[in-house]
């Protein structure tokens, strides 16, 4: 539920100290659909009023509802002149007359007078313990301020709660969301529009969620309870008016006078908040008129004063209700006076007076206003409003082709630095197919609609033919030119050689020249970075120091600011980890200073990156999941592999195969070093089931990607595991031609990370090779590189292979100080499946202690081995996984989780999983 710790802050000092005798009375204030019902069944859960009996009340517009906890067929619909007899009466009292009463009475403000003389009756004269709960609507009060009609004559020993309850925050309303569709539908922008449109009302947002659950299955498929759509704000707007939400407007609508009306039908035309001046304007009603009609909607609740002197609609959504409900002749009407009554109140207005152009026919001064609409906002940075109303412009079929190609390329230009939809792929792609433009033009669409299928969409194969033709079709541009040339020297895309990039750059860096122009070279100076960083190569850092941090040129900035970040993430790739700590804060300064969010985005998705490999795990699944959801599928991909990194160390391998295997994970489906990184994991988990066959083949194909890439330094969290599927496999020649490859390709390259791990794959060679002492010289060394960089995960797991080589080489104390000191590390960080295979190592080479004939007694406490299975069955692996993991057999196993369940009286084994530390 929601909004319970709030619920529990509000109350808790006034029920807390309340004695068993006390009498308390609960006010529960909150416009409609703001969740009263469901505060009132919460509140029924408090140890205060936590008992078999209560007594609730109902007030409805047939009658009143009375029914007594309990007895079902006690529910009996009441006159309102009998509810004093059946309040004050004996069955208002509990059967345990030494129990307090609980009376909850919903919706007082439908309370006639007898109802009220009854309510205000008993709370004069409250019983001993009484606890009272009422809910009501501060709207719909007959009288205003009186919940009761009337003042109450309280007693001094009746302590009062007021609880208002009023529209959710967007968090509050993204945490629905994602509870309703789950994270990976919800984009930022569908968050951010649903509470827009509904206001925050908790019951609104509830039943459009439900709308919602079935929205459009991805292309080719059909929608299934895992496989939806990712939401966006059109699905929003596109979407029906709940029927709680249209009968609350048009019912109170009805209450109202014609002139009334008018004055709602020109807040449901204007859609937005309006002035009074506005309102009357568009209305036709003069001043007074105005006035007094706007004064009996706001008593009425149909509208709202959502601000100082601005009133509207307390649901957004609740206008198209009333929208929907007018003819043609009059919606054109009222917008024609909606643009006459803007032109003079807010002539500057571009996207508020384009949609009224656009209802009435005027399409010369709809298309002015959107193309000055939306060079304003992006010029401001306001990136997501040009997107949303170019998208919306670009798909009206009486565009003219000079404004389409003009609007088209300020949404491919937005649709990088904003966040765009799938909507945005479909309007471009239109555009770059249009033979009618000419070819510059399309070119330039097609540039950034490349950069965009790339970068956001990640179509990578698409967007390399988008911006090798955008080269060709700007080849008397060459400002234009070299940007879509430097992209295609991006390393990081999968489909193309090292060499290939290295061409690219070298005719994106002579078109850059030739051309002139400041944020193209910046631009390019940027892109040449990466490509070196990304081969470890030093020049790169040079490079970096050449980008300005100030400039009076916002492109220059933008540039700068997107190679900050780019040098940074290589930093985390290359194992650079200092440097990349001191540029995160940089560049997302420099972001936020330009109004960037994508660029923000991306720090705080490599910033959770950086705190995987350097140990910062506290709370980093939480960080990890908002970073992934706040970036959606731009940039989050970092995280996505954070979270099934984390889910790997601790043994939640239900999640692991669903998080590892995201698209953007796979094959050619992301970043080259993401999904090596993605494979090492894979392969790992595989390994951990006893699925040789399966983990050869991931690192066979991960090995072979990186091949074809030629850029070795990516393989620093791949090929460790890489190798150990192919020596446990057999295949020791293929193991050395493999540390031959990985060793030639690092030649010249300043790769920490990739370094320490080479070592790490020369002792599981020689391991392998049963040179015991070689091996763990190796192991030492790397564990002392992981240590110094810092990765103390890999410096753990290299302690426990150097502790397993001593051990089966010379079987010294020194591989048991190894196991500890690896259960240690381990242990700190709540890596709980490799601390359990450590602990079952030590426990196999360890002498134990004597100890008292017999089998210990632990009574109804779980023994250390039945708490390591407990823990390992509760994140969600299989007996026989435990088993491979602890040395024990599947039958032992199912006995300890067995006598676990029945000690902590736990229902499922989901139950045994320990609190989560994130």
């Amino acid at each position: 539920m929601v909004r319970t710790r709030q619920w529990e802050s509000a109350t808790r000092a006034a029920l807390v100290p309340a004695a068993a005798g006390a009498q308390v009375l609960v006010a529960v204030e909150g416009e409609a659909g703001t969740g009263k019902s469901r505060f009132a069944q919460w509140l029924l859960t408090r140890p205060q009023f936590a008992r078999p009996f209560h007594l609730t009340v109902r007030f409805t517009a047939s009658g009143v509802v009375l029914h007594e906890s309990g007895h079902p067929d006690r529910t009996r619909l009441l006159r309102p002149d009998a509810l004093a007899d059946d309040l004050l009466g004996e069955r208002v009292t509990s059967p345990d007359t030494r129990a307090p009463m609980i009376l909850v009475v919903e919706d007082v403000h439908r309370a006639d007078e007898p109802g009220a003389v009854a309510l205000r009756t008993l709370l004069s004269h409250p019983p001993a313990g009484l606890r009272a709960v009422l809910t009501y609507r501060p709207e719909e009060l007959a009288t205003p301020g009186l919940v009761l009609g009337a003042p109450v004559d309280y007693p001094a020993e009746l302590d009062l709660v007021h609880i208002r309850l009023g529209p959710l925050d967007e968090d509050e309303v993204g945490r629905m969301a994602v509870e309703a569709l789950g994270e990976e539908r919800c984009s930022p922008q569908f968050i951010t529009r649903l509470h827009e449109r509904t206001g925050g009302i908790a019951q609104t947002v509830a039943d459009l969620l439900a709308q919602l659950r079935t929205v459009r299955p991805p292309r080719g498929g059909e929608a299934t309870a895992l496989r939806c759509a990712r939401l966006t704000a059109k699905d929003v707007d596109e979407a029906t008016v709940p029927v709680r939400l249209a009968e609350l407007v048009l019912g109170r609508m009805a209450t109202l006078d014609e002139q009334q009306r008018r004055v709602v039908w020109a807040a449901a035309v204007l859609d937005e908040p309006a002035s009074e001046e506005e309102l009357t304007s568009v209305a036709a009603l003069s001043s007074d008129d105005g006035r007094t009609a706007l004064t009996a909607a706001l008593s009425k609740a149909v509208l709202h004063q959502s601000a100082r002197g601005r009133y509207g609609f307390r649901a957004p959504l609740g206008a198209a209700a009333v929208y929907h409900l007018l003819s043609g002749p009059m919606r054109r009407e009222l917008h024609a006076r909606a643009t006459e009554a803007l032109e003079e109140s807010s002539p500057g207005a571009w996207g508020r007076l384009a949609r009224h152009y656009k209802a009435v026919g005027r399409t010369e001064q709809w298309l002015e206003s959107v193309g000055k609409a939306t060079r304003e906002a992006a010029e401001a940075g306001d990136h997501q409003v040009t997107i949303s109303l170019l998208e919306e412009t670009l798909t009206h079929p009486e565009v003219p082709q000079p404004h389409r190609a003009t609007l088209a390329l300020i949404l491919a230009e937005s649709a990088l630095v904003g966040l765009p939809s799938d909507q945005t792929v479909e309007v471009l792609r239109r555009m770059v197919d249009d033979p009618k433009l000419p070819a510059p033009v399309r070119g330039r669409i097609r540039r950034d609609f490349g950069r965009f299928l790339g970068m956001q969409a990640h179509r990578f194969a698409d967007a390399r033919a988008q911006l090798e033709l955008a080269a060709e079709e700007l080849d008397s541009q060459p400002a234009l030119a070299a940007r879509a040339m430097s992209i295609l020297a991006s390393s990081q895309w999968p489909g193309a050689s090292l060499a290939n990039h290295l061409t690219w750059m070298a005719r994106a860096e002579g078109a850059a020249a030739e051309s002139g122009d400041a944020v193209r070279q910046t631009a390019v100076v940027a892109d040449r970075t990466r490509l070196l960083l990304s081969v470890g190569d030093p020049e790169g850092w040079r490079r970096l120091e050449q980008l300005p941090r100030e400039s009076g040129d916002l492109g220059v900035l933008l540039q700068s600011a997107r190679g900050l970040c780019n040098a940074a993430e290589e930093a985390v790739w290359l194992g650079e980890y200092a440097r990349a700590g001191e540029l995160l804060p940089e560049g997302l300064k420099l972001c936020a200073e330009i109004r960037a969010p994508i660029g923000e985005r991306q720090v705080r998705n490599i910033s959770v990156h950086l705190d995987m490999v350097t140990g910062r795990w506290s709370g980093l699944a939480t960080r990890a999941r908002a970073a992934a959801a706040e970036a959606a599928d731009v940039f989050g991909d970092n995280s996505r592999l954070v979270l099934g990194l984390l889910a790997l160390a601790q043994g939640e391998w239900g999640q692991v195969g669903t998080l590892l295997s995201d698209s953007c994970l796979c094959g050619d489906g992301g970043g080259v070093p993401l999904v090596a990184a993605a494979s090492g994991g894979r392969i790992r988990l595989a390994l951990a089931r006893n699925d040789l066959t399966g983990a050869v083949r991931e690192a066979a194909e991960s090995w072979a990607r990186l091949q074809a890439k030629g850029v070795w330094v990516w393989a620093a969290d791949l090929a460790p595991w890489a190798l150990e599927a192919t020596v446990r496999n057999g295949q020791l020649d293929t193991a050395r031609e493999m540390v031959e490859e990985f060793a030639a390709g690092m030649e010249n390259s300043q790769a920490p990370a990739a370094e320490t791990a080479l070592i790490w794959c020369r002792g599981l060679l020689a391991q392998a090779d049963e040179d015991h002492h070689s091996a763990a010289e190796h192991f030492r060394h790397a564990r002392t590189r992981f240590q110094s960089l810092p990765r103390p995960y890999e410096s753990a797991l290299v302690a426990e292979a150097f502790g397993r080589c001593v051990l089966e080489g010379r079987g010294d104390t020194t591989g048991i100080a190894e196991l500890e000191a690896a259960a240690h590390e381990l242990d700190a960080l709540g890596a709980s499946w490799d601390l359990a295979r450590v602990r079952a190592e030590l426990r196999a080479h360890r002498r134990p202690p004597r100890r008292p004939p017999g089998r210990p007694s632990y009574g109804n406490q779980l023994s250390p081995r039945e708490q390591e299975v407990a823990a390992l069955a509760g994140s969600g692996l299989t007996n026989r996984e435990i088993a491979a993991t602890l040395h024990l057999s599947p039958r032992t196993v199912e006995q300890h989780v067995a006598r676990a369940l029945k000690k902590l009286g736990a229902l499922s084994r989901r139950d045994l999983a320990p609190a989560d530390p994130n």
